[in-house]
C-alpha cells in the first residue's frame, strides 16, 4: 500500500485544480513551523487501489488572508522574483496542495486582464507563480526519476500552470515527470510516448477551444498499455474510457504515483 501525504482536502465531486487565467497577455502559510506541520490532524482517502491519500488540514484563514496581501503587494509593484520568492517560502511552510488550491487558484481568478495595466500585473503573477513552482524541490546536480510520468499542452494550448503545480507537488514525494511543456502538437505527442515510454500522460487544456476530448479518447485507445489523463477545465465533454479526468491536484498526484500497469 502506498501512503501519499497531500496537505488539502480532497473534494472530487467539485473539481478544483484549474486555476490558470485565459486572458490576454498571451503567456499568461507564513511563518509555520516544521514541527505544526506534522502535528496537524490527519484523515485518510483511497483515490486509488493501492494508493492511500494521507490528508492534513489546509492553511488556516490567517495565513491565507498574509499570504493574498504580499503576493498582492508584488503583483502589484511587477514583481514576478519576488512573487516567485513569497510562494517559495509557502510552499515549503503548507505543501504545493494548499498553496496551490487556496491562494493561487483564486488570485488567477480575480485578475480581470483587459487594460494594459491589469495585462502587466497578470503577467507578473503568472510568471512569478510559474518561476516558483519550478524551482521549488529542485537541487542543483540532481534530478528526481522521471517515474514514467510525461505531462504536456494539448496541441495550441499555450496556458499549462496547473501542470507546473503537479510537477512541484510530485517533487514533494521525490519524484520527477517528463514536463514537455505546452502546446504539443499530437504527432509530437506520440513520438514523445514511443521514446519515452512513460506509463503516464497528463495533457492540460484550459479552453475548449483545446479540449478535444475525442482526440484525447482515440490517443488513449492507440496506446491500450498507457494510463491518458485529461487534466484543467477545458475538457468540457466527457472523457470516454480509457481516458479519465482529474479534477483536483491531489488527484492528479495520486495517478502519476499510482503503480504501472503490467505490460
Amino acid at each position: 500500500m502506498l501512503i501519499i501525504n497531500i496537505r488539502g482536502p480532497v473534494k472530487p465531486a467539485v473539481p478544483r485544480w484549474p486555476a490558470c487565467s485565459l486572458r490576454a497577455a498571451g503567456k499568461f502559510r507564513d511563518g509555520a513551523s516544521t514541527a505544526r506541520r506534522f502535528s496537524e490532524p490527519r484523515m485518510e482517502n483511497t483515490a486509488y487501489p493501492g494508493v492511500r491519500l494521507v490528508l492534513t488540514d489546509p492553511m488556516p484563514a490567517d495565513a491565507v488572508e498574509t499570504a493574498h496581501k504580499r503576493v498582492r503587494l508584488a503583483t502589484e509593484d511587477l514583481d514576478d522574483n519576488r512573487v516567485a520568492t513569497v510562494l517559495l517560502e509557502m510552499a515549503e511552510a503548507w505543501g504545493v496542495a494548499a498553496l496551490w488550491e487556496q491562494v493561487c487558484r483564486p488570485l488567477l481568478a480575480q485578475l480581470p486582464g483587459r487594460t494594459p495595466a491589469e495585462i502587466a500585473t497578470e503577467h507578473a503573477l503568472c510568471e512569478g507563480v510559474r518561476v516558483g513552482l519550478d524551482v521549488y524541490r529542485r537541487q542543483p546536480g540532481r534530478s528526481f526519476p522521471t517515474g514514467g510520468v510525461l505531462l504536456a499542452g494539448a496541441e495550441q494550448e499555450a496556458h499549462c500552470l496547473g501542470l507546473h503545480a503537479l510537477a512541484a507537488a510530485l517533487r514533494e514525494h521525490r519524484r520527477g515527470c517528463l514536463h514537455l511543456g505546452p502546446a504539443l502538437p499530437w504527432p509530437a505527442l506520440t513520438s514523445a510516448v514511443h521514446r519515452a515510454n512513460p506509463h503516464t500522460v497528463v495533457l492540460w487544456s484550459q479552453t475548449p477551444v483545446t479540449g478535444r476530448a475525442y482526440r484525447l479518447v482515440r490517443f488513449a485507445r492507440d496506446f491500450p498499455r498507457l494510463r491518458v489523463y485529461g487534466a484543467g477545465p477545458g475538457w468540457i465533454e466527457p472523457l470516454a474510457a480509457p481516458a479519465a479526468h482529474l479534477g483536483t491536484l491531489p488527484a492528479a498526484v495520486a495517478a502519476c504515483l499510482e503503480k504501472p500497469r503490467a505490460r
